[in-house]
């Protein structure tokens, strides 16, 4: 019996992330992640508002 040996260990602390300054293609970058992400809504909305094409029944 080895007493503090068993058991699963602590990973040690990280150090917290810096908050990076973000540069001109960073904005713009995630300006364009937006618009790419309002387009798909969009289409969501689009294709959810329609009827199922495959209406199988019995």
């Amino acid at each position: 019996m080895s007493g503090r040996e068993g058991g699963e260990k602590k990973p040690l602390k990280q150090p917290k992330k810096q908050a990076k300054e973000m540069d001109k293609e960073d904005m713009a970058f995630k300006q364009k992640q937006k618009e790419e992400q309002k387009k798909l809504e969009e289409l969501k909305a689009k294709a959810t508002g329609k009827s199922p094409l495959a209406t199988g029944g019995i």
